[in-house]
């Protein structure tokens, strides 16, 4: 079963930062890691910055195409207009059918503000303690919506992606 989980830190910085902890639980095989992206949103900036976290993700990982349009529709929205709108709810409708719905989406954006940051994973066979243990002391939140294997396929065939 895979997962989708985000974990939103008390700071700009904390999920870009996490990246070497992620590495080494990978390497313990404490985690499988399908695909990863951050948002950081500095302070004094009006919008979020994402990345896809490419040096930790496989042959499996998903497109850009999907950060994007997830990014978009949870931080980007209200500058969108009526048409790219539209299009945008279509794309939500179907996400809603892997577990990425509407409470997901509002979780995400009321949580993750200027000045924090947030990390979202796509992982298999993980060890939830140990993951826990890498996270910062009192400094991430996780906030998750769980994909098993069907969601997972309608995820990439929403994408147009093959599965390994």
């Amino acid at each position: 079963m895979s997962t989708l989980t985000v974990w939103k830190f008390q700071s700009a910085e904390g999920a870009e930062d996490m990246e070497t902890s992620l590495k080494s639980l990978q390497k313990e095989g404490l985690i499988k890691i399908i695909d990863a992206a951050v948002v950081s949103w500095p302070a004094d900036r009006a919008k979020p910055r994402t990345k896809q976290l490419i040096n930790l993700v496989g042959a499996g990982a998903l497109s850009g195409t999907f950060w994007g349009m997830l990014f978009g529709l949870i931080f980007l929205m209200p500058l969108l207009g009526a048409a790219i709108g539209a299009a945008a709810g279509a794309l939500g409708g179907k996400l809603a059918d892997v577990g990425i719905d509407d409470d997901f989406i509002a979780e995400v954006k009321e949580k993750v503000t200027p000045g924090t940051s947030a990390l979202f994973l796509l992982t298999t066979d993980e060890v939830p303690d140990r993951i826990v243990e890498a996270l910062p002391d009192g400094g991430a939140e996780l906030l998750h919506s769980n994909l098993d294997t069907q969601s997972e396929a309608r995820l990439r065939e929403i994408f147009g992606e093959e599965a390994d």
